[in-house]
């Protein structure tokens, strides 16, 4: 099996985490060979990896000996890149946000299609297993027909980082951690969309965006929240998902949640419980007859970790499982996103 030799542009917390977490999972499809980077102790870091630190992109995008090329800086500079290294004919990975719009996206695609090399973005959320498993209740019915789906992320830490915080290198919250959510939603729900709502979150005070909410309206009827926080002290569950025969709730990545499901069974009326200062049977909870708990199920598996694809993509021909078209497609919608807020302040 041929080795594709790969090097990466950007060696800082993803970059450092592809080529010490990622790709040695993938020794026998990938060398690693070499990395730029701008700041000088991250290129001292590589040679003390043993790691080739080129003296600089072009230099790096000119050794012949390189098949591939994995893009891990600042957002506003993915399009640059991308285009400089497939013109140079490499195949190309590029870190998520791919880039600050729509219209750049459309640029690489351009140049991929006429380079005939191959770009792929790593969207590795598809792979989280708490996704897999909500993807896993929309196709089985386990739950009836889903209906509302609110998917969440929460913490307290403020915007990470530096350049995060500066709208002029795509930070913000949306492009950070929206492009996770939206992906995942997108590529789960096979309907278009019909209306979108949005706001965000500025507590903090920066520039960009500490949070942000989105409502989805899709043409079969499902409803989706995605929402995402830098200020939650106290979080909502990473998914809830309701159905016309139950509710899941995915606590937490750590999988924790269950599921209740109704039974169909004859039971009787619930009966009226105290709920403040007055009575409720509307809220009341079911009888032990009207429904079950049950265990969440294991989620869907794909066939493939996002190099073994981007891998048989470049030498099988094979099917990508991020399409460009679909990356595309999301970029649309943050940009849609963007403008509705916009409008509304």
């Amino acid at each position: 099996m041929k080795k594709l030799k790969l090097a990466v542009i950007g060696y800082g917390g993803m970059g450092s985490y592809h080529f010490d977490h990622l790709l040695p999972n993938e020794g026998e499809l990938f060398e690693l060979v070499g990395v730029y980077d701008i700041k000088e102790d991250r290129q001292t870091l590589a040679t003390e990896k043993g790691l080739k630190a080129y003296g600089s992109r072009d230099e790096l995008l000119a050794d012949p000996e390189i098949d591939c090329i994995l893009i891990a800086t600042p957002n506003d500079s993915h399009k640059e890149i991308a285009i400089a290294a497939l013109e140079a004919g490499k195949q190309v990975v590029s870190e998520k946000p791919v880039t600050m719009n729509a219209a750049e996206m459309r640029e690489i695609m351009a140049v991929a299609e006429q380079t005939g090399q191959v770009f792929m973005v790593h969207q590795n959320r598809r792979w989280d297993p708490d996704y897999l498993i909500v993807k896993e209740l929309m196709n089985s019915g386990a739950i009836g027909d889903v209906f509302q789906i609110e998917s969440r992320v929460h913490g307290a830490n403020g915007i990470p980082g530096d350049w995060r915080r500066l709208k002029q290198h795509g930070g913000g919250m949306l492009l950070d951690w929206g492009i996770h959510l939206l992906d995942q939603i997108m590529w789960m729900v096979d309907s278009p969309l019909k209306a979108i709502e949005a706001d965000f979150s500025k507590i903090l005070g920066e520039e960009c965006d500490d949070g942000y909410i989105t409502y989805l309206t899709f043409e079969n009827g499902l409803r989706v929240i995605t929402e995402v926080g830098t200020t939650n002290y106290i979080r909502l569950p990473r998914w809830y998902v309701k159905g016309t025969q139950g509710t899941a709730e995915v606590a937490d990545w750590d999988l924790s949640g269950k599921m209740v499901v109704a039974t169909n069974a004859d039971v009787a009326a619930p009966t009226p419980i105290q709920a403040g200062v007055g009575l409720t049977k509307t809220m009341a909870p079911p009888s032990e007859a009207a429904t079950k708990t049950l265990p969440l199920p294991k989620g869907l598996q794909l066939p493939q970790s996002f190099y073994q694809n981007f891998y048989d993509v470049i030498v099988n021909d094979g099917v990508p499982i991020v399409k460009n078209e679909e990356v595309l497609k999301v970029m649309e919608l943050i940009d849609h996103i963007f403008e509705i807020v916009e409008k509304s302040n």
